[in-house]
């Protein structure tokens, strides 16, 4: 049971150094991706408390529960998150609750989308219906999901504050390990043993 426990925390600490500490195997091109990424959903979080059909009228018209919550939720979430990619802080904490909000998104309105029985204005041009609508309209979910799963697995990049921070510490931990290194050795004196000591004060006895 104990060995379990141990086994369960060393992966649970894994799993959170690997999400807080990511890696820096992404390019500097990484950067183009987040700007996209974070400014998307900065200025739709901002469009949820500018305009109603956007926030609180969507979300009660497609049933989500506590409508007027849920926006405001999902719209700071969207406004932090994004000023977070943008940054380039936090990186990989902010892209996994913004993959789930995507699936929540497709999830909510595409099924119906191709059925023809969402309660949101249809597409202004053909196709309104069927596969080839629900593709169409597929796009700003779809690259901004897989923009958010790169950002989980590659990292923000070297051009990010995640890579500062990173540096910095691996930085410290270089000087910290250089100097001990740098330390003398210390030495250990043993104390004599028992046939030592005796014959050491023989020696002293008999000099005298």
């Amino acid at each position: 049971m104990a060995s379990e426990m141990g086994t369960s925390r060393s992966v649970a600490e894994r799993i959170g150094s690997w999400i807080v500490g990511p890696p820096e195997t992404a390019p500097d091109a990484t950067l183009l991706l987040r700007l996209m990424a974070g400014s998307v959903f900065l200025w739709e979080g901002i469009l949820k408390f500018v305009f109603v059909n956007q926030g609180v009228g969507r979300f009660t018209k497609l049933g989500m529960p506590l409508p007027a919550v849920t926006a405001h939720f999902v719209g700071v979430l969207e406004i932090a998150g994004g000023a977070l990619l943008l940054l380039g802080f936090a990186t990989r904490v902010i892209a996994i609750p913004f993959i789930i909000e995507m699936v929540v998104a497709i999830l909510s309105t595409k099924p119906r989308l191709f059925l023809g029985t969402l309660p949101l204005p249809p597409p202004p041009v053909p196709p309104q219906v069927g596969i080839w609508a629900v593709l169409h309209e597929l796009r700003p979910e779809y690259a901004q999901i897989m923009s958010c799963i790169f950002l989980v697995l590659s990292g923000p990049g070297p051009w990010s504050l995640d890579a500062s921070l990173l540096s910095g510490e691996e930085g410290k931990r270089d000087s910290l390990v250089e100097a001990t290194a740098r330390r003398r050795p210390l030495t250990v004196r043993h104390p004599p043993e028992a046939g030592e000591e005796s014959w050491s004060d023989a020696c002293r006895v008999v000099r005298r």
